[in-house]
């Protein structure tokens, strides 16, 4: 049972696993784990779970992607487990899905052996997701969509009385939430905008104070859920 540790050569439908190459290949993975940990980083928000995951994840499916290597049984195995992972914690966004499944296939790569086409992937995907985050990619139209609460008095029919001011200063507007307040005295309508000029904020408002008698009006950054993609 115990006739060798570092090879399988008991087992013939599994090839010998060499220490030194087994050993480079898990420091090459972990090195390119913590380039794509770092560039996920870069001008953003992140977890230390995360980033010790995106470290540790390639190294931890190249030495699956070893170990299995010339076994067809065990390779249907790792595939059938590959396939239960999931969040069941705390969500993920579309970016963190991402670099997940970069982590993945980094760590295919080293496990097959390809040690310089990892780096390569990596500097190239990981610097691309870099450069696009510091950028700013796909934030132009995010930087002006806001969240319009504005107070109305019960006597005003809401319906089709900001129109006009919607026209001029949005590019679209969603009524997506109406309720009462002040003991049924008010109305409280809540509105997803998107700006035509984010400079133009104060001037919005006051066309909105104009026509709700200058009673309560709330302009804010729309947040994205994370689990949207």
């Amino acid at each position: 049972m115990f006739e060798s540790v570092f090879t399988a050569e008991g087992v013939t439908t599994t090839t010998a696993v060499e220490l030194a190459p087994f050993l480079i290949t898990i420091a090459v993975a972990i090195a390119c784990g913590m380039a794509l940990a770092f560039a996920y980083s870069c001008k953003s928000r992140t977890t230390r779970s995360l980033m010790l995951s995106l470290a540790l994840l390639p190294a931890i499916v190249s030495v699956v992607i070893v170990m299995v290597n010339g076994n067809v049984g065990a390779g249907v195995a790792v595939a059938g487990a590959f396939s239960l992972v999931r969040f069941r914690s705390v969500p993920g966004s579309a970016r963190d899905i991402a670099y997940i499944f970069m982590a993945m296939g980094i760590g295919l790569v080293c496990g097959m052996g390809y040690l310089a086409y990892a780096a390569i992937v990596t500097i190239v995907l990981g610097g691309a997701g870099a450069i696009l985050t510091t950028a700013g990619f796909g934030d132009t139209a995010s930087k002006r969509d806001r969240v319009l609460r504005v107070t109305m008095p019960e006597d005003l029919d809401y319906v089709g009385l900001l129109a006009d001011v919607f026209a001029t200063h949005t590019t679209y507007h969603e009524l997506m939430d109406v309720k009462t307040t002040n003991m049924g005295s008010l109305y409280r309508l809540t509105y997803e905008v998107g700006l035509k000029n984010a400079n133009e904020e104060k001037a919005f408002i006051d066309d909105i104070r104009v026509r709700n008698g200058n009673l309560e009006v709330s302009l804010a950054h729309a947040s994205v859920s994370d689990v949207e993609l």
